[in-house]
């Protein structure tokens, strides 16, 4: 029996049918596990997740989402599978907890508003990530990092199988981006599968797990992050030196870039 709750087989997609994004790429995401897609500016990360979502259509191949093609699903049930996160943090006048309690949509029925049920499970994720404090304040009130947690939340909201996360870590503080890490691996703990793209390597190696690479020519290296995440390969997709020491201090492999001089 397949257990992956994702897999995309022999997947190649090309805007103008002439330059191919990519081509011929596998990749495959089990419960609990933590894939991190990295890649250059342009490389076709963002593109990649809006075909695993059924967002785009590939030239070739298919994408199986619970052994199910995602385009033999419909919206609904592709949303009580996939939850998704993009790259931007949209603003709205609602509260943080109506936004959140928005993503019970997919179970809803299609001119449904949402009840005490829906309000109250709204009210158990937000407890779940630490921020009820959250719940009444406007969500263009909130700051960047604020905003991402909603999103998480709203995500969740939605019980999803799996996450899609494009830079879900992209314009926050340093203090936030560590923040929505450990939100990510305590989703995983709790057999979430999280597919997320970043342009940051340390933040890959920091969650661990698989990571795949995606370069120009549109060829996915992907494995384990300790075997993934090297020197030669970062330099490589990068075109800059990088370094990876291991350091004592923090117990692990660090990404650095060397020195501009």
């Amino acid at each position: 029996m397949n257990s992956a709750l994702l897999e995309a087989s022999a997947l190649s997609f090309s805007y103008d049918r002439k330059r191919m994004v990519f081509q011929n790429l596998s990749l495959v995401l089990k419960k609990g596990e933590i894939y991190t897609l990295l890649g250059g500016n342009g490389a076709g990360k963002s593109t990649l997740l809006s075909c695993l979502r059924g967002f785009l259509r590939a030239e070739s191949g298919r994408v199986f989402a619970e052994g199910k093609n995602i385009l033999d699903l419909t919206r609904q049930d592709r949303a009580r599978i996939i939850g998704f996160i993009p790259q931007s943090v949209v603003g709205s006048s609602l509260s943080a907890r109506d936004y959140i309690v928005l993503g019970r949509s997919p179970w809803m029925g299609f001119f449904a508003l949402p009840g005490k049920r829906e309000y109250e499970r709204a009210d158990e994720v937000m407890e779940s990530l630490g921020i009820p404090d959250l719940g009444e304040k406007p969500c263009d009130t909130l700051s960047g990092g604020q905003m991402r947690q909603v999103q998480i939340a709203r995500s969740l909201v939605q019980e999803p199988k799996l996450l899609l996360m494009d830079e879900p870590a992209n314009h926050l503080d340093f203090g936030n981006q560590i923040k929505v890490l450990k939100m990510i691996h305590a989703l995983s703990r709790k057999g979430i599968g999280v597919l997320l793209t970043t342009h940051n390597p340390d933040q890959a190696i920091l969650l661990g797990g698989r990571t795949g690479i995606l370069d120009e020519s549109g060829r996915l290296v992907s494995g384990t992050s300790e075997d993934v995440i090297n020197e030669e390969n970062l330099t490589r997709i990068y075109r800059e030196k990088i370094c990876i020491p291991f350091v004592s201090a923090l117990s692990r492999r660090v990404c650095a870039a060397g020195a501009i001089t």
